[in-house]
């Protein structure tokens, strides 16, 4: 299934390839960013760090590894405290909030998170997509001590860049994964919401129990 026939091209990271050329790395630098802590969570951060590092596995741009996973760290522990910061100035205001983009109901399932597994939703909460950029909303909302958020949100980036950026740099040397770029990137999206998709299930199971 291809992402252009989905409409989904802006979250196949080859399009960004096609489009921006070596300045693919800068804009997956603005996105995840932006994804970690702008209030914008549907963008393609988990399959963008895994296109980063295929695409310097095959060559398709010219910065060291250790260079761009750095840089992706700096990008995803930026976009947290920024994220952080938001919820400490706005408070209860942001998560009474029901737009397009922020929704009350991400704020609620993150809410939920962040208190079944406290600090550890700071790096657990990376590998989620909405939970990622929410739950450093919460930390600022809730309080969260700054030197304690700092630690938790800086390891959490660091495992959640070196993994996916790892991953596609180990596996961009194989074929079915260098040539499919668009259904990998589909592939991951879909295991990241699985999370998600979990616990809504969960969640509505125990209210019909309930009632």
């Amino acid at each position: 299934m291809h992402a252009l026939l989905l409409g989904l091209s802006w979250m196949d990271p080859q399009w960004w390839l096609d489009h921006f050329g070596t300045q693919f790395f800068w804009a997956a630098l603005a996105i995840v960013f932006i994804e970690c802590g702008l209030l914008f969570p549907i963008l393609p951060g988990d399959s963008l760090l895994f296109a980063v590092g295929l695409f310097i596995a095959r060559g398709d741009m010219p910065y060291p590894l250790p260079v761009a996973i750095a840089a992706m760290v700096v990008a995803a522990f930026a976009g947290n405290v920024s994220g952080y910061e938001i919820g400490r100035a706005l408070g209860p205001r942001l998560a009474e909030h029901d737009g397009r983009v922020i929704k009350r109901i991400y704020i609620e399932q993150t809410h939920d998170f962040f208190d079944r597994y406290g600090n550890k939703a700071l790096v657990l909460g990376r590998f989620v997509p909405i939970v990622r950029t929410f739950i450093t909303v919460i930390a600022g909302v809730a309080q969260m001590p700054r030197r304690r958020f700092f630690l938790w949100s800086f390891v959490g980036a660091a495992a959640w860049v070196i993994l996916l950026t790892l991953a596609g740099y180990f596996l961009g040397g194989i074929d079915l994964v260098k040539n499919n770029i668009e259904v990998v990137a589909l592939l991951i999206v879909g295991v990241s919401v699985l999370p998600m998709v979990i616990q809504g299930w969960r969640h509505r199971r125990a209210t019909k129990a309930a009632l």
